[in-house]
């Protein structure tokens, strides 16, 4: 059951963070990997911070962490591929 939550959690977040970023959503699939990256993301970059490392956070608190990710993978995405 945690895998379902984790792709239903990364979907959700790669699509807010498509929105904030001014993208438009790629599918659910692609979505979902966008989301779960995201989250891995905010997992190095939230300790490094000094802010919780979001483990044992609510169903709403884990969608936010992953999409704070997610909006930074697609603005860095976004750089790499303005720089080409």
């Amino acid at each position: 059951m945690g895998i379902i939550i984790a792709i239903i959690v990364g979907a959700i977040a790669g699509w807010l963070g498509s929105k904030i970023v001014q993208g438009q959503g790629q599918g659910f699939l692609v979505n979902a990997v966008v989301g779960i990256v995201g989250a891995l993301i905010a997992s190095f970059v939230f300790p490094a911070l000094g802010m919780g490392s979001g483990e044992g956070s609510s169903f709403i608190g884990s969608i936010l962490y992953a999409t704070v990710g997610a909006v930074i993978l697609l603005v860095l995405l976004r750089l790499i591929n303005r720089g080409t």
